[in-house]
């Protein structure tokens, strides 16, 4: 399966799952200078950025092990730009990861901090 497509279904899964779970997604492949987010969505009073990983097999890990502590900081500077932008200064936030294995969604609440982000 090409990569590309690997990714699009994964983050598919994951906004039906947190659809599902009553989130309400306020972005979607949101592009920004500083990178990109698969999915922002509202759990409750919470702005949630979240990154969707999918692996088919365990062979190269889990999911959450290929966000690395690099790309932790890209998407922290993205959620910066995206709080901002939107004007979204004091609420509360979180990062989590939907890891996809195969077809199924398992959901990592505050899978790491920002330390002074927003």
């Amino acid at each position: 399966m090409k990569r590309t497509l690997k990714g699009q279904t994964g983050e598919e899964i994951a906004f039906r799952y947190l659809s599902g779970l009553g989130w309400r997604i306020v972005a979607r492949n949101f592009a920004a200078p500083t990178g990109e987010l698969d999915l922002v969505a509202l759990d409750g009073d919470a702005l949630v950025f979240v990154e969707v990983k999918r692996r088919l097999t365990g062979r190269y890990g889990t999911p959450a092990e290929a966000v690395t502590e690099q790309k932790r900081r890209k998407l922290i500077r993205t959620a910066a730009w995206f709080v901002k932008n939107h004007r979204l200064e004091g609420m509360p936030y979180r990062f989590d990861i939907v890891e996809v294995y195969g077809d199924d969604p398992v959901l990592i609440r505050n899978a790491f901090e920002a330390r002074a982000m927003i």
